[in-house]
C-alpha cells in the first residue's frame, strides 16, 4: 500500500510538470505573438470589433425581422374589400 502511495505521488509530480511546462510554452508563444503589438494597434483593433459588433446586430436585427409573425394575407384582403365597400355621400371612400 505503502509503495502504491509513492508511485501516484511521483506520477501526480510528472504530470504537474509536463503540464507546467506546457503552460510556460503557451505563454511564451503569446508573448512572441504580441511582441509588435503597440497601443495604436489595439485601439484600431478595438474600432474595427465595434464596427463589426454594429454590422452583425443590424444583420441579426434583420434576419429576425424577415421571420416576425405577419397578419395573415386573408386578413388584410378581408379589410380592403370591406373598405371598398364602405359609401360616405354616395362616393366609393378608398382607391
Amino acid at each position: 500500500m505503502h509503495q502504491l502511495l509513492l508511485y501516484s505521488t511521483f506520477l501526480i509530480a510528472i504530470l504537474a510538470l509536463f503540464f507546467g511546462l506546457y503552460a510556460c510554452g503557451r505563454v511564451a508563444k503569446i508573448n512572441l505573438g504580441t511582441k509588435d503589438l503597440d497601443w495604436d494597434a489595439v485601439a484600431n483593433m478595438t474600432g474595427d470589433l465595434a464596427t463589426l459588433k454594429k454590422t452583425i446586430q443590424t444583420l441579426n436585427n434583420r434576419i429576425n425581422g424577415m421571420h416576425s409573425p405577419k397578419v395573415a394575407e386573408n386578413e388584410l384582403l378581408m379589410q380592403l374589400m370591406a373598405n371598398k365597400g364602405q359609401q360616405q355621400n354616395g362616393k366609393i371612400i378608398g382607391g
